[in-house]
């Protein structure tokens, strides 16, 4: 089976980031990058079901900039065959659709029986670019999916609905979006490490056109207003719900 992952670099979730002088972009000085994490879920699933099926490729893609490479040898490491690089550095700016469309455009002349995403890029949080590039490839696709079985070209996979599980089955082809609890990604063995510098990395320069979505403005959010002690013990309840009521907005 010929399975793709499809994965993002992004800024570290432990980071301090500052906004660029543009107003429109974050500071890259000083921030540490790495493989989205929900995507991690993506890689370590297509390991599992190429292992489960007893043979076939894994292949990671990403539309990133020329640093994205380290990101692309780490999952070389972890185990997966090959990777492709569509480079261009202002990647990271770039909208949902026109990612979506960048990767289906080098998708479509390639093999594949499933292709893999994370749920969404925690860097911003757009949940599109997977169902996007399904859609464009007319392929079916099933989101946030926390269990996943292939079995005789059959598709069925798990997800999480408010207060209930939901299952669906579909064949292949297909897409599927990834969430936590999926699986459990593993980590680099130093044999990997050594093994992913002998591994095929294609990049390809590409232009992104012109963006269907425009950033205006970027900014923090504001800080937190000081918290306050209104009393002690019982006494203190009566004026902390009306705190809560009036102030907060909660009761």
């Amino acid at each position: 089976m010929e399975f793709i992952a499809c994965v993002k670099r992004v800024p570290s979730t432990t980071t301090r980031v500052a906004i660029a002088g543009d107003g429109k972009s974050l500071d890259p000085a000083g921030v540490e990058f790495e493989l989205n994490p929900y995507d991690e879920f993506a890689v370590e699933e297509a390991l599992r079901q190429r292992d489960a099926a007893g043979g076939g490729t894994v292949t990671v893609m990403s539309f990133g900039p020329g640093e994205a490479q380290k990101e692309l040898r780490t999952e070389m490491a972890k185990g997966a065959d090959a990777a492709v690089l569509l480079k261009h550095d202002g990647a990271g700016t770039c909208d949902g659709a026109t990612t979506a469309r960048l990767l289906a455009a080098n998708i479509k002349d390639r093999s594949f029986d499933l292709l893999l995403f994370g749920k969404q890029a925690v860097d911003r949080d757009q949940h599109g670019v997977g169902p996007m590039v399904a859609s464009i490839l007319g392929v079916p696709c099933i989101t946030e999916v926390i269990k996943l079985e292939i079995q005789d070209g059959k598709v069925t996979a798990e997800r999480e609905v408010e207060g209930a599980h939901e299952v669906i089955e579909t064949s292949l082809p297909c897409a599927i979006t990834c969430q936590k609890g999926l699986n459990e990604p593993r980590f680099a063995p130093l044999k990997g490490i050594m093994a992913a510098k002998r591994k095929p990395l294609e990049i390809l320069e590409v232009d992104p056109g012109e963006a269907a979505v425009e950033v205006l403005e970027m900014s923090l959010p504001p800080e937190r207003p000081a918290g306050r002690i209104v009393g002690e013990g019982a006494a203190a309840v009566p004026e902390l719900v009306q705190a809560l009521r009036e102030e907060a907005k909660v009761l």
